[in-house]
């Protein structure tokens, strides 16, 4: 994230997004683990709800797409989703663990190569990302290939004004470590990076914050697409966007925002946690 703007903490953001409450009444806060298992637990039936909304959402493009959490335990490990799996049909026990020398130490299916050189780069060149999201979704390859950033012309662009970086070097699928290290370091301290060509990929310290990120960034490619064909939008001016990405911008922002989406798929997807 540029150094010109730092997110708030939670409590300010609340402070600051909230209306009047009831008395007694709190917000969510991320939780609190009484150990290893509950919190690796937890990060696997955050990541399959993931999965649950990238196949909501339509963002899948046959096997092409992967999320990624840092195991809890050993964080140069992290789970993955089985190659070849819908998105719709993941489930926590699906998930395959994998280090970033490439052995899979837990599951009974493949990884889709590309996720690994990806995930695995991405992971090691940012200890403090815990989430990683990819995937072929519609406005964000084809907002790619123009090449350029995003552009701060709606409040929800704002949360990626002058945080999210782009990788210009497409050469097919990413297959080799090397590609992987140079889209890391496209990425670099951003929470997103646009693959030219290719797509979207987010960050987060959480899934849910790295899952919103992508959401919203494929959304602000789709709003920009849909301006930029209509005329020429107008942009927010640089003290605003920056002002405007510290309310919204920030690692809990990106957390709390996908709690609704989280909610329902808690709701109409119950198997996701078996």
């Amino acid at each position: 994230m540029s150094d010109d703007v730092t997110a708030p903490p939670p409590a300010e953001v609340i402070a600051g997004a909230a209306g009047p409450m009831p008395e007694g009444v709190t917000i969510p806060m991320p939780p609190a683990f009484d150990g290893i298992e509950d919190e690796r637990r937890y990060r696997k039936e955050q990541l399959a709800a993931g999965f649950r909304l990238f196949g909501r959402f339509g963002f899948s493009e046959g096997v092409a797409g992967h999320i990624t959490v840092r195991d809890p335990e050993h964080p140069d490990r992290f789970w993955v989703n089985p190659f070849g799996m819908a998105f719709s049909r993941i489930k926590a026990s699906d998930l395959i663990l994998v280090d970033h020398e490439g052995n899979l130490l837990h599951g009974t299916r493949p990884v889709n190569r590309a996720a690994f050189v990806i995930h695995a780069a991405v992971h090691q060149a940012r200890p403090d990302a815990l989430a990683a999201a990819h995937s072929h979704s519609l406005h964000g390859k084809a907002f790619s290939s123009l090449g350029v950033p995003l552009d701060p012309i709606t409040q929800d662009a704002c949360a990626f004004f002058e945080d999210h970086g782009l990788y210009s070097d497409y050469r097919g699928v990413v297959s080799d470590a090397e590609e992987g290290k140079r889209i890391a370091a496209a990425l670099g301290a951003y929470k997103a990076v646009i693959l030219q060509n290719h797509g979207l990929l987010t960050v987060g310290q959480s899934v849910a914050e790295a899952v919103w990120w992508f959401i919203t960034m494929e959304r602000s490619c789709q709003a920009q697409l849909l301006a930029m064909a209509a005329g020429t939008p107008r942009h927010i001016d640089r003290e605003t966007a920056l002002h405007t990405r510290g309310q919204i911008g920030g690692h809990f922002a990106g957390w709390f925002q996908a709690q609704p989406l989280y909610e329902q798929i808690a709701d109409s997807d119950p198997d996701h946690v078996n």
